[in-house]
């Protein structure tokens, strides 16, 4: 009974971490660019009274082992990149990515870091720089002041005017051999780490890049009936193992009354 009292236990905290990941989720349903995440579990170590093979004597073997669980844990939290619906903004500055890849900003203290937000904005200096003011890197440079009809087309080529003509610019951006291995930081980005690989500079429309879409941006990719089964399927989880938890707490008390 004690066995069962932890195992049951294990299953309400693995259920409340799930119910975490998918309150995240939900809150993070009008994030542009925001990629849900979905809770993986393992099971626990099992003990083990008769192994299967073992032999019986006279030639005979177990056909079957006996093995008791521990119950479960949370092993990893799986990033799922599919993509997110488009939705027209209209301003040159929102981009949106129509397939695989990252655009590649720069941090304050010179490293990268990667998101799938394309709205952008440009600061005092002519950057082109996200809500944060993170300058965006990968072939878009600076931005005089007077600039104007900004144009990026689905390859990544740009161009731009100013009063002494014409400027072009390759918009480049990035991929990993697995984005599920980034790690996210917040604020729409994320951060290359050696499961991820190193990331993978390319053209929009080339090579498995993704296109791009000037004027538009991308929406989370958060199903709000998926999250809403989850949500249930994981509160009943919680509830049953509660039960559990009851029954054995029930069993151990008659076991306890068996002398009067």
């Amino acid at each position: 009974m004690l066995r069962a009292l932890y195992s049951a236990a294990a299953g309400m905290q693995s259920q409340q971490m799930n119910l975490d990941v998918i309150s995240n989720n939900l809150a993070n349903v009008n994030t542009t660019g925001y990629k849900k995440s979905k809770l993986e579990f393992q099971d626990l170590l099992y003990q083990t009274t008769r192994s299967a093979g073992a032999d019986q004597g006279g030639g005979d073997q177990l056909p079957a082992s006996l093995q008791i669980g521990q119950g479960s844990v949370p092993i990893s939290t799986s990033r799922v990149f599919t993509a997110g619906d488009l939705t027209h903004t209209g301003e040159n500055l929102n981009v949106a990515i129509q397939g695989e890849g990252f655009f590649q900003v720069q941090m304050p203290d010179g490293s990268l870091a990667y998101t799938r937000d394309g709205a952008f904005k440009t600061d005092s200096s002519g950057r082109i720089v996200t809500n944060d003011g993170y300058p965006l890197q990968g072939g878009f440079q600076p931005v005089p002041a007077g600039t104007t009809n900004i144009t990026i087309s689905a390859s990544g080529a740009g161009t731009y005017n100013t009063a002494s003509g014409a400027t072009n610019f390759q918009l480049q951006l990035s991929r990993f051999n697995n984005p599920g291995g980034l790690d996210a930081m917040g604020h729409n980005l994320y951060k290359e780490t050696s499961a991820s690989g190193t990331a993978e500079l390319g053209n929009p429309g080339q090579n498995g890049f993704g296109e791009l879409q000037q004027g538009s941006l991308e929406l989370s990719n958060v199903q709000v009936v998926e999250e809403m089964v989850n949500l249930i399927l994981a509160q009943r989880a919680y509830e049953v193992n509660s039960k559990a938890v009851q029954a054995a707490d029930e069993m151990m008390q008659q076991s306890n009354n068996m002398h009067r």
